[in-house]
C-alpha cells in the first residue's frame, strides 16, 4: 500500500489594482489530495522535511510577476519554493536511499519526484550532512538564499571598507536576510550596524542577541528623528530589503557615494509595482545629487560564488560569530498560514515549516 499524498495549490489570486496594496490571504490557497508519485528515469522520489516561506513567492501570486526571472503560479498549480527533503527511492545515478537533497523548486507537498543535476537552482541537489548536521533547514536560511544574498550581496554592492568608520543600516532586520545582513556587516568591518525592525521586542533582539549597536521601531518612532541620533555621521550602506517609506526615509540620511543593496522590497509584494519599485521624485533627486549606486542585486545571477560563500558562512556559525533564529510552523495545511504571517512581519528569523521527521 502506498502513502497518501497531499499538495498545497494556488486556488485564487489576490486582486491588485494600481499599485494597491492586496495581502494573500488562506482562501488564495487549497489543500488537496494527490496521487503518491511514479519516478521515471533521471528522477528521485522525496518525503519533504521542510519547506521554506519567502517573500518573493508573493509576486509569483500575481497574473504578472512583475520580473523577468520569476514565473507565475498557474490556478490550481502546486505552489513551489525552497523545500529540503530525504530520498526513498532514486532512478538517478550518484543519488541513493536516504540522500538529503535540496532544490529552489520544491513543490508544497508531502511526496514528489524531481530532477537532479548539480549546483542548478532548477534541480535538486545533495544536501552536504557534514555542513548541517541534523538541522536541515539550515539550507533554507543561513546556506540558502537569505544568508548567500546577506554575504555576497554586501561583498559585491556593499563596498565595505573596515578603515573607514562605515555606517550600515539594515530594513527588516529581524527577517531572515535582514538578521544576517547585519551580522555579516559587522564581520566585515562596519564600525556602526543599526536595524529597522516593526517591533520592540525584534529591536531588543537585534541588539542584544545578535550585536546590533541600534535598533530602531518604525511602527512607534519617529524613523527620521532615530536616524539622525543613532547615524550622527550619515549612512554608507543601507541593505533595503522593504522598499517604500522606510527606504525613502533612509536616502535622505546616506552620504555622498554611499550604496544602497537593493535587495528585496516586500512592502511591495502586495501591489502590482515593477520590481524595482519607482523612488518618488525628491528622494530621486537625493540619489541622483549624493551619487549613491542602487543597483538591483539579484543572488541567483552569483551561482559560482555560492560555495565559497557557504563556506565562510559555515565558518562563521560553527564559530559562534553568526547567530541563526528561525520561526517554524509545523504541518502542510500551515503553509499557507506561515507565509501569510511572514507576509506580515510574524517571523522573526528564517520562516520554516516542519513538514515529517527523518
Amino acid at each position: 500500500m502506498t502513502a497518501a499524498n497531499q499538495k498545497v495549490v494556488l486556488r485564487s489570486r489576490p486582486v491588485c489594482f494600481s499599485g494597491e496594496n492586496n495581502p494573500p490571504r488562506e482562501s488564495n490557497f487549497a489543500l488537496k489530495d494527490c496521487p503518491y508519485p511514479e519516478v521515471e528515469d533521471g528522477q528521485i522520489l522525496v518525503k519533504t522535511l521542510y519547506l521554506s516561506a519567502d517573500p518573493y513567492m508573493r509576486c509569483q501570486m500575481n497574473a504578472n510577476t512583475g520580473t523577468d526571472y520569476l514565473h507565475s503560479f498557474e490556478l490550481g498549480q502546486v505552489i513551489e519554493g525552497n523545500g529540503v527533503g530525504v530520498v526513498l527511492t532514486s532512478k538517478a545515478e550518484d543519488f541513493n536511499r536516504g540522500d538529503i537533497v535540496e532544490s529552489y523548486h520544491w513543490p508544497w507537498q508531502l511526496y514528489a519526484t524531481l530532477n537532479v543535476g548539480g549546483l542548478n537552482c532548477l534541480t535538486a541537489s545533495k544536501v552536504d550532512r557534514k555542513l548541517v548536521g541534523s538541522h536541515f533547514s539550515l539550507v533554507h536560511g543561513l546556506y540558502g538564499p537569505p544568508g548567500l544574498a546577506a554575504l555576497i550581496g554586501i561583498r559585491e554592492k556593499g563596498h565595505v571598507d573596515p578603515n573607514a568608520n562605515q555606517t550600515f543600516v539594515v530594513s527588516a532586520a529581524a527577517g531572515a536576510c535582514g538578521s544576517l545582513a547585519g551580522q555579516v556587516a559587522r564581520l566585515e568591518g562596519c564600525a556602526n550596524v543599526v536595524g529597522i525592525c516593526g517591533t520592540d521586542e525584534k529591536c531588543c533582539f537585534i541588539t542584544n542577541d545578535l550585536g546590533f549597536d541600534h535598533g530602531i521601531n518604525y511602527k512607534t518612532e519617529d524613523i527620521h528623528a532615530r536616524l539622525q541620533e543613532t547615524c550622527p555621521n550619515g549612512i554608507d550602506i543601507y541593505f533595503d530589503n522593504v522598499g517604500g517609506d522606510i527606504t525613502n526615509a533612509v536616502i535622505k540620511h546616506m552620504n555622498p557615494n554611499s550604496h544602497i543593496i537593493l535587495c528585496g522590497t516586500i512592502s511591495t509584494y502586495n501591489s502590482d509595482l515593477p520590481y524595482p519599485p519607482p523612488l518618488p521624485d525628491d528622494v530621486q533627486q537625493v540619489v541622483e545629487s549624493q551619487n549613491i549606486t542602487r543597483d538591483r542585486f539579484l543572488v541567483i545571477n552569483y551561482i559560482e560564488k555560492f560555495p565559497k560563500s557557504i563556506k565562510q558562512l559555515s565558518q562563521w556559525y560553527k564559530s559562534g560569530k553568526l547567530k541563526v533564529r528561525e520561526t517554524i510552523e509545523g504541518g502542510l495545511a500551515n503553509c499557507p498560514k506561515a507565509f501569510i504571517s511572514m507576509m506580515n512581519g510574524g517571523n522573526t528569523g528564517k520562516q520554516i515549516v516542519h513538514i515529517a521527521y527523518l
